[in-house]
């Protein structure tokens, strides 16, 4: 029996069954969620009611969903301006990401040279443009600019914190 939306035999599954599937792979925020199900066709209604099932089952919590993230781009290497970024789009308060980026309990510092080692290896940069190339590279993952300069003691402008 062929499988999918062109077998008009298989009854479309309902927003629930399509959320807890979802859930199931890993975890999601409520805005995640009503995303994929309406981009899956489901009416806002239909989504929302079946989003608040899932909370009311303990399925689904944004709380839990931005203590998995952070962890998780924290253990990447990622820094807290870029976790704290992705934090924002799926509409973590502000207050509850910078409980988050504390609790973490990251030394963002000894992350940040464990990714230039991995990246660069332990050889020393040869010159100020491979200081300043390694300084980029920091910051694009989401370092603070002190913690860049730092690690890779290269002139850093402070205005590149400033990804809100």
């Amino acid at each position: 029996m062929k499988r999918g939306p062109d077998n008009p035999n298989k009854p479309k599954r309902t927003a629930y069954d399509k959320a807890l599937g979802l859930l199931a792979r890993r975890e999601h925020s409520r805005r995640e969620l009503k995303t994929k199900l309406r981009q899956s066709g489901y009416e806002g209604d239909e989504a929302t009611a079946a989003i608040d099932r899932l909370g009311d089952q303990h399925y689904q919590d944004d709380d839990r969903f931005a203590d998995v993230l952070v962890r998780s781009r924290a253990g990447q290497g990622y820094g807290p301006q870029r976790i704290r970024a992705e934090l924002k789009t799926h509409a973590v308060p502000d207050e509850r990401i910078r409980e988050l980026l504390d609790d973490a309990g990251v030394d963002w510092e000894a992350s940040a040279i464990d990714q230039l080692r991995r990246r660069y290896g332990g050889k020393a940069p040869a010159d100020h443009a491979e200081r300043a190339r390694r300084a980029q590279f920091l910051l694009r993952r989401g370092f603070a600019a002190a913690t860049v300069r730092r690690a890779t003691h290269a002139e850093v402008d402070d205005a590149a914190d400033e990804i809100d």
